[in-house]
């Protein structure tokens, strides 16, 4: 290391800023630091407070060190450590215990304790919460874990309601999440692996699965897209799931996100993989297939009669959602012949004071319906829920009486929007909504023939799509009987031995005969 003094050691520590601003995007935390600490606490305190200028929360603590006399000053950010710790675990042993060897750390109470020889370092670990000790005569800083930034408890999760499974969901701390996850799973087995994100704003990365049951191939692939990401920052996981997807041009999700630990647990269990992004509630799961957003987390918590019932009926409503406007735009315009009479002349009745032709009729209360979504998503809950009702009612009756729309378009719109509600995971329902307004302008010019096109393509589309290099469309393209029992409907626990083949998992058995008959 050079030691450069004054106004030498200014210059060099321009030098050093001005080549960090040429590291390239996204690989600033593997590059080696240019600036070393120095042995005099002077220096070290005058390079850091040049990074971090206009840092008002930034605590600068001198004091002499009791067990061995040495000019000590702590370093952190006042808002983002537990003080109480800061006080209690740190100052208070160093300014009043004595000990024979500060190396060892005999008078420190916090549990994680580092050193380094980086400034850069010493830089990334100020602005993650942590408080840094630098000791006159020293070249190394020690690094505590002290992170105590404002959080919010856990609670129900807001997306995803559960009947009977857990009432926990994730929060904005990494940390706590992964161990949300370990009570599931307090196994050996259950690996992380952490990342970091970001050139202005580091994202920590972790990737959970179990080592014995997750494909290697498919842990490298997520790996590599993952590390591949060069950008300023991510702030959530919806950034980071289009910045790794197989398909950015698809409207289908090709990850799972979700605020639950115990469907994350049961994703793991199949041999899945799980993402989870500091800062951010939402865990991602890949690989994932199309069936996988038709699947709640109570399924498994009910008879399965019970279970296949509902999950027949969200297959049915994802058919409905999408189909339902087109069918009723392509029999109005063109096959109006398949039609019963007395139904026709009713819908005949219903539209003869409309001046619209089927598809305006159809985009105005589709779009209106958005909107009044939107609208009560974005209003405070209280006033949300009324916006949302008494604005359907009302603006439903009035369309209908000022002769806008007709009766009949009307429930088609209802059941439309009902259908759509009934998909368990959001991104599939927003997916799901928006691929109905294109198939409502192919059944406009083409009937009934441009609707089954339609759903031949999106079909085709779905054949064609991967999660992390796995097909989408599994079991049903290609063709795996054996995870059927777990698709359309759900069979009994105890009939389900094997992992699913969609995850890919290197260990397909999961359990053994559990099935008991009687006291037998």
């Amino acid at each position: 290391m050079i030691m450069i003094l004054g106004d030498g050691w200014m210059g060099y520590l321009r030098n050093w800023l001005r080549s960090k601003k040429h590291y390239p995007v996204g690989h600033q935390a593997s590059e080696p630091s240019l600036l070393q600490l120095s042995e005099r606490l002077h220096d070290n305190i005058s390079v850091l407070q040049n990074l971090l200028t206009l840092t008002p929360d930034l605590i600068i603590r001198r004091f002499h060190i009791k067990s061995t006399g040495a000019l000590g000053a702590l370093v952190y950010i006042g808002e983002l450590t537990d003080r109480k710790a800061v006080n209690d675990n740190l100052l208070r042993p160093l300014m009043h215990e004595s000990a024979e060897d500060l190396e060892t750390d005999s008078i420190i109470t916090i549990g994680d304790v580092r050193h380094t020889c980086d400034m850069f370092q010493v830089e990334q670990a100020i602005l993650q919460g942590r408080s840094v000790l630098f000791i006159e005569g020293s070249r190394k800083a020690q690094l505590f874990d002290t992170q105590g930034w404002p959080q919010r408890a856990i609670e129900d999760p807001q997306l995803e309601a559960s009947i009977k499974g857990s009432h926990q969901g994730f929060v904005e701390t990494a940390g706590q999440n992964i161990a949300m996850i370990r009570r599931f799973i307090p196994n050996r087995e259950l690996k992380i692996k952490e990342y970091t994100v970001g050139e202005r704003g580091v994202t920590n990365v972790s990737i959970l699965y179990l080592a014995d049951v997750a494909n290697p191939e498919v842990l490298q692939e997520l790996e590599d897209r993952i590390q591949k990401i060069d950008v300023d920052a991510i702030l959530n996981t919806g950034e980071l799931e289009e910045f790794i997807e197989d398909n950015p041009y698809s409207p289908f999700p090709q990850f799972s996100s979700t605020e639950r630990p115990d469907s994350v647990a049961s994703q793991i269990l199949q041999g899945r993989l799980a993402v989870v992004v500091d800062r951010t509630p939402g865990v991602l799961i890949g690989p994932v297939s199309f069936v996988t957003f038709f699947q709640s987390v109570d399924d498994y918590s009910i008879r399965w009669q019970v279970s296949s019932f509902l999950r027949t009926i969200r297959f049915m409503a994802f058919f409905v959602t999408i189909l339902l406007p087109a069918i009723y735009i392509a029999v109005i315009s063109f096959n109006f012949e398949v039609i019963p009479l007395q139904l026709l002349l009713s819908v005949g009745t219903s539209r003869a004071a409309v001046p619209f032709p089927p598809l305006v009729e159809a985009f105005i209360m589709e779009l209106t319906l958005e909107m009044l979504k939107e609208a009560g998503i974005r209003l405070p809950a209280p006033i949300g829920q009324t916006v949302g009702i008494v604005g359907a009612i009302v603006i439903g009756q009035a369309t209908v009486q000022a002769g806008v729309v007709s009766n009949i378009m009307v429930i088609v719109v209802s059941l439309t929007a009902l259908a759509s509600f009934i998909i368990p995971n959001h991104d599939m329902s927003a997916a799901i909504r928006l691929i109905r307004f294109p198939m409502m302008l192919i059944a406009t010019f083409f009937g009934l023939v441009g609707v089954a096109i339609g759903l031949m393509v999106l079909i085709g589309h779905l054949i064609a799509l991967e999660s992390l290099g796995m097909p989408y469309f599994s079991p049903i393209s290609p063709m795996k009987f054996a995870d059927w029992k777990d698709t359309f409907i759900r069979l009994p626990l105890w009939k389900m031995n094997k992992r699913p083949l969609s995850a890919n998992p290197i260990q397909e058995i999961r359990q053994r005969s559990n099935h008991r008959k009687g006291d037998d």
